[in-house]
C-alpha cells in the first residue's frame, strides 16, 4: 500500500500552492503551483476537500483503500514577490482486506504533517493584457501528526497513519502565462522525504501543466460578477522505491500520469473550484496499490 504514501505527503503542499493576482482572486491550477503573487500584506485562505480511492492490480491482495480529507491553506503576502504559506491537512483513512472470503477493515483519523513553505518571484514580465511570472519556491513538510497509531491487530502500517515521522523537503520552480482569455501554468519540482522509524519513503519528482480557459462570459464586459473557467491539468510523478531498514520495498515507486479535467467559478474575491484526478499511466512496481481516482473541491478567498 506505500504508493499512496506520494500521494498523501505532497496534498497539502499542491493544495498550499494557491496564488492570487495582484488586486483580485483569478482562476489558476487547482492540483499544483502557480507564479501568481499574494498582494502585499494580503492573505489568501483555501480550504479543500479531498477524496482518494485505490486498489489492488489484478494480480492484488484483496486491499481498497479510501481517504477522505480537508486541507487548511493560510497564505501571506510578505512583499509583492514573497509569499509564505502553512498548510494543516485532516485525514480519514480506511483500509479494507478482503483475503480467502475473510474481510477486515482498519481505520485512522487525525491531524496531519504541516507543510510550511516560501515562493518568490523570480521574472515579470508584463504587456498590455498579459503577464509572464517564473517563481521558485521552497519549503518543509513537519512531523505533527501522530506516527505510532494502533489497533486490535497492533500498530498501524505507514500509510494509515495520520503523519509520516519525518522531515521532508521540497524545491521547485513555476512558470506562469496569463491573459484575460486563458491562462497556462507548468511546475517541475522535486521532493526529499526522510526517515523515521525505520521507514523511508521514496523521493519524488513532479512535472505539471495547467490550462484555464475562460468559458463565461465568451465576451467581456463592464458589470460582470463573475467568470466560469474549463480547467485541464496533467501531473506526472515519478517515485523512487520506499526503504524499510535500508533494504529497498520492491512493492513501491513508479511512475503515475494524471489526467485532470476541473472546473473553476471565479468572483473578485473568492473562487470555487473541482476537479477529478483519473490516472491514464500506472507504472507501479510490484503489488503496490493502483489509483483510481482523486477528486478535490473547494474555495480560496482573498481578505
Amino acid at each position: 500500500m506505500s504508493g499512496l504514501m506520494t500521494g498523501l505527503k505532497g496534498a497539502a503542499v499542491a493544495l498550499a500552492s494557491v496564488g492570487l493576482s495582484i488586486n483580485a482572486v483569478q482562476a489558476g491550477p487547482i492540483t499544483f503551483n502557480t507564479a501568481m503573487p499574494v498582494a502585499e500584506g494580503n492573505f489568501v485562505l483555501r480550504e479543500q476537500v479531498l477524496l482518494m480511492r485505490s486498489g489492488d492490480n489484478p494480480s492484488g491482495m484483496g486491499r481498497d483503500m479510501t481517504i477522505n480529507g480537508l486541507v487548511s491553506v493560510l497564505g501571506y503576502g510578505a512583499t509583492g514577490k514573497l509569499a509564505l504559506f502553512g498548510a494543516l491537512p485532516y485525514l480519514d483513512k480506511t483500509l479494507e482486506l478482503n483475503q480467502g472470503g475473510n474481510s477486515s477493515e482498519r481505520t485512522s483519523s487525525g491531524l496531519g504533517d504541516l507543510t510550511l513553505f516560501g515562493r518568490h518571484t523570480l521574472y515579470q514580465h508584463d504587456l498590455l493584457g498579459k503577464t509572464v511570472r517564473v517563481a521558485g519556491f521552497a519549503g518543509i513538510e513537519a512531523p505533527t501528526g501522530e506516527d505510532d497509531k494502533r489497533d486490535a491487530l497492533g500498530k498501524l502500517p505507514s500509510s494509515l497513519q495520520s503523519g509520516s515521522g519525518s522531515w521532508d523537503g521540497f524545491i521547485g520552480v513555476v512558470a506562469t502565462w496569463q491573459t484575460l482569455d486563458y491562462q497556462f501554468d507548468g511546475q517541475v519540482a522535486y521532493r526529499n522525504n526522510g526517515e523515521a522509524n525505520h521507514f523511508e519513503v521514496g523521493d519524488e519528482w513532479r512535472l505539471d501543466a495547467s490550462l484555464q480557459y475562460r468559458l463565461r462570459p465568451a465576451e467581456l464586459g463592464a458589470g460582470v460578477p463573475g467568470f466560469l473557467y474549463g480547467v485541464l491539468e496533467l501531473n506526472l510523478l515519478e517515485q523512487e522505491k520506499n526503504q524499510l531498514s535500508g533494504y529497498s520495498d520492491d512493492n513501491s515507486g513508479g511512475t503515475t500520469v494524471f489526467l485532470s479535467p476541473g472546473i473553476q467559478y471565479v468572483s473578485k474575491r473568492w473562487v470555487w473550484e473541482a476537479v477529478l484526478q483519473k490516472p491514464v499511466v500506472q507504472n507501479l512496481n510490484g503489488t503496490t496499490l493502483e489509483n483510481d481516482f482523486v477528486l478535490r473541491t473547494g474555495f480560496r478567498v482573498n481578505f
